[in-house]
C-alpha cells in the first residue's frame, strides 16, 4: 500500500517537533550557563548570607538585648605589650566590685599586711550606672562585668566571644574583661562610665603599686617546632640605698640628682625638641666603687621600677625589642657589666669560623665569662634598642650601662644621644670618707681625719673597702679603733704600692659628659 499524503505530513511534523525540542533545550542550557556565571559574579550567596545574618541578629537581640565591650589583655591582638586599659579595669574592679564576687584571686599589696583582690576566670560582678553619669536617663541601671579566658579549641557561648557574631576567635588564650549593658545606655557607658572606670583604675594602681625588680628568663615554648623565648619575671624592689646614704662628693651628688629631676619633669620639653623621653647613663669604674648602689639610689629617688637585662639570655634582636616593649614607663632599664655580656668591643671583629662560636666561654680576667655565643643579639640590634625607632615606644625611661672596662666598649654604643651622661665611679677620697665616717660611726670630726684624707690621695681604695674597715667587728670596737684600723690598712696599701704590689690603674676617661664620683656600694 502506498503512503498517503496525510501520513507523510504527520511524519514530517514529528521530525520537526523533535528538532525544535532539541534546539529549545540547547538554548535553555546555554542561557542557564550564562545566567549562572553572572550570578556567581554577583556573589548572591554573600547577599543571602548577609540577609539571613541581619534577621538572625535581630532575633538574637530579642533574646539577649545586651551589648558588650571587651577589654583585651593585649593591644592589637598580639602579645607584645599588655594593654593599659586592661590593667586599669582590673584595678577598678578590684576596688569597686569584688565585694560581690564569690571567687577571688589574691596578690601582694604595697602594704605588707594587705592583699589586692581580683576576679578569677569565669567570675561575674555587677556595677551600677550612676544617674549623674547617665545624664539623668537610665541612672541606677545594673550591668555586668565578666572576666574570662576561653579554653583553646572550644566553641564558646556568644557572650564569651565564640560563635554568632561575638568575634572572639582572636581572644583564645588571652584574658579579657567584658562589660554588658543595654543599647539605650550606649552613649552614657562609652562617654561617661568607661572613662570614669579608667581614671579610678589609674588612681587605684598608684595607691597599690609595688615597685618591681625584673629580670629576663628564657623559657621553652612547646609548639610544633619548639622554640626559646625570653620573658620578664619580677620580685618586689626593696633596696634600701638612697642618695642620702650614698657616699660621694656632695657637689657631684647634687649634680646627678638635679639631672634626674630635670629628666623626670621634662615630658613637654622632650616633645618640644622631638626626642623620645628617655635618657642614658653610663657608670664606669673599677669593681667596688658603687655602680649598683647608684642604680638603686636612682630608682628610689625617682620611684621607678628596675628592669635588669641579662643579654646572654636574649636569643635574637627581635626578642630584645619585645622585652623593651614589655617594659613600663617610669622604669630604669639596666645592663650591668656590658663589656662582659656580648662582643661589643671597639674592634668589631668578625667571626670567621662558625665553630669558634661554639667554644666554651673564656674569662675576661675578672673571673667573669665572656660573650654567650648562643645569643644572636648584635651591636646593631642593641643600638636600635637604645636609640632606634623602637626606643620611642613608651616614655619616661632611663637606660643604664655599667662597665669595669670602658676602653673595651664600641664608641658608637656610648656616644651622646645614647649614653647621655658618663659617670666615673672612682676610688674613695676625703669627702666620701667623711660621709662614710658619719654614716658608719656617727663621727663628725676626729684627729685621724687629716691623716686618712692624705693617705686616700696617695692610695687607691674603693669605697666598699673603706666601708668594710669602718664597720665594727665586735662589741669592743669603737670609732677610734675602726679609724686606726683604716689607717693601718691604708699604710699597708701604700707600702704595697711602693714595692710594686699594688694596682694603681685608673679608669680611662672617654668623650662625653663625665661626672667623677667616689662612693660606696
Amino acid at each position: 500500500m502506498r503512503p498517503t499524503i496525510m501520513d507523510a505530513s504527520a511524519a514530517g511534523s514529528s521530525v520537526w517537533g523533535g528538532l525544535n525540542s532539541g534546539v529549545v533545550l540547547s538554548l535553555i542550557a546555554v542561557l542557564w550557563t550564562v545566567v549562572w556565571q553572572n550570578l556567581q559574579h554577583l556573589q548572591l550567596h554573600h547577599f543571602f548570607k548577609r540577609h539571613v545574618g541581619r534577621h538572625a541578629r535581630r532575633f538574637a537581640a530579642l533574646v539577649d538585648p545586651y551589648l558588650s565591650v571587651t577589654v583585651a589583655e593585649y593591644d592589637g591582638g598580639g602579645r607584645m605589650r599588655r594593654a593599659d586599659a586592661y590593667e586599669e579595669v582590673k584595678a577598678y574592679l578590684a576596688e569597686a566590685t569584688t565585694r560581690d564576687a564569690r571567687h577571688l584571686r589574691a596578690e601582694g599589696a604595697k602594704d605588707a599586711d594587705r592583699l589586692v583582690l581580683s576576679m578569677v576566670d569565669g567570675e561575674e560582678v555587677a556595677d551600677v550606672l550612676l544617674p549623674e553619669e547617665a545624664g539623668g536617663a537610665g541612672g541606677g541601671t545594673v550591668f555586668w562585668w565578666a572576666y574570662s579566658r576561653p579554653p583553646p579549641g572550644q566553641q564558646q557561648d556568644r557572650r564569651w566571644g565564640g560563635f554568632g557574631g561575638g568575634g572572639g576567635g582572636d581572644q583564645e588564650n588571652h584574658r579579657f574583661y567584658r562589660l554588658f549593658f543595654l543599647d539605650r545606655h550606649r552613649d552614657a557607658v562609652l562617654n561617661a562610665y568607661l572613662p570614669r572606670v579608667r581614671r579610678q583604675g589609674r588612681a587605684v594602681m598608684v595607691r597599690n603599686r609595688r615597685r618591681k625588680l625584673s629580670t629576663n628568663i628564657s623559657t621553652t615554648q612547646f609548639t610544633d617546632g619548639g622554640f626559646m623565648r625570653s620573658s620578664w619575671t619580677h620580685v618586689p624592689f626593696e633596696h634600701p640605698k638612697t642618695f642620702a646614704t650614698l657616699a660621694m662628693d656632695p657637689a657631684k651628688k647634687k649634680e646627678i640628682v638635679d639631672d634626674l629631676d630635670t629628666f623626670k619633669k621634662g615630658k613637654d620639653y622632650y616633645a618640644q625638641i622631638g626626642k623620645a623621653w628617655k635618657r642614658g647613663y653610663l657608670l664606669y669604674g673599677p669593681p667596688g666603687t658603687g655602680k649598683s648602689a647608684m642604680i638603686a639610689a636612682m630608682a628610689n629617688h625617682l620611684d621607678y621600677d628596675v628592669y635588669d637585662i641579662e643579654l646572654t639570655s636574649v636569643h635574637s634582636n627581635t626578642e630584645l625589642r619585645k622585652l623593651f616593649i614589655e617594659t613600663t614607663s617610669k622604669s630604669i632599664i639596666v645592663i650591668e657589666d656590658i663589656d662582659c655580656s656580648l662582643d661589643l668591643t671597639g674592634a668589631r671583629t668578625k667571626k670567621n669560623d662558625v665553630a669558634d662560636d661554639n667554644k666554651p666561654n673564656k674569662s675576661d680576667g675578672d673571673g667573669r665569662k665572656g660573650a654567650d655565643t648562643s645569643s644572636k643579639v648584635t651591636l646593631s640590634g642593641l643600638l636600635n634598642f637604645i636609640d632606634g625607632l623602637w626606643s620611642a615606644c613608651g616614655g619616661e625611661r632611663i637606660i643604664v650601662f655599667t662597665t669595669n672596662h670602658l676602653q673595651k666598649l664600641d664608641p658608637a654604643l656610648i656616644r651622646r644621644g645614647r649614653m647621655d651622661k658618663h659617670i666615673e665611679m672612682s676610688y674613695c677620697r676625703a669627702p666620701a670618707f667623711e660621709f662614710l665616717a658619719r654614716t658608719y660611726l656617727g663621727v663628725e670630726e676626729h684627729e685621724l681625719f687629716a691623716a686618712i684624707g692624705a693617705l686616700l690621695q696617695e692610695v687607691d681604695m674603693t669605697p666598699a673597702d673603706v666601708a668594710e674597715n669602718l664597720t665594727p667587728k665586735s662589741a669592743d670596737d669603737d670609732a677610734d679603733s675602726c679609724l686606726r684600723g683604716l689607717v693601718a690598712a691604708l699604710e699597708k696599701a701604700k707600702e704595697d704600692k711602693a714595692n710594686g704590689r699594688g694596682n694603681d690603674q685608673q679608669p680611662e676617661e672617654q668623650d662625653g659628659e663625665v661626672v667623677v664620683a667616689g662612693q660606696s656600694e
